[in-house]
């Protein structure tokens, strides 16, 4: 079952004409998945301080289906993909709400992407190995 966090689309988040700027999709993205780690009891700026490392991203390919408009709400989603010694990988997607669906656009999704983020430590940003406390706790949601 995916996390979902609620996004409304603010003027700041869109272009000229009111369609939400194309990189914006990656710091919903990221709100998402600090949101999700958070729910873990794994934020970000707790493992840094209780192990010395943290997630950084090491891969991100995102693939836009349709526009996020000024205030529309969406729910981002993060599911865990997969989950390695060092990095995880995570499909996130960017999502219409229901009420607002437009018939004549049934499809909610409008950006779906594949996000890896690796483990490093914080102080020499080298890869390191995810602790084992944190992976059993990745691994069980």
């Amino acid at each position: 079952m995916a996390f979902e966090w609620p996004i409304r689309i603010y003027w700041e988040d869109t272009d000229a004409g009111g369609i939400v700027f194309y990189a914006n999709y990656l710091k919903f993205f990221e709100r998402a998945r600090t949101e999700w780690l958070r729910s873990l009891d794994l934020g970000q700026q707790k493992l840094r301080e209780l192990t010395g490392g943290m997630f950084v991203v090491t891969d991100a390919r995102l693939r836009y289906l349709r526009p996020a408009r000024l205030d529309d709400e969406l729910i981002v989603t993060a599911s865990l993909q997969e989950c390695g010694r060092a990095s995880i990988t995570l499909a996130q997607q960017a999502l219409l709400k229901p009420q607002q669906m437009n018939p004549d656009n049934p499809s909610p999704l409008l950006c779906e992407g594949s996000i890896r983020i690796g483990w490093v430590d914080a102080a020499s940003l080298r890869p390191a190995r995810i602790p084992g406390t944190i992976l059993e706790r990745l691994s069980s949601s």
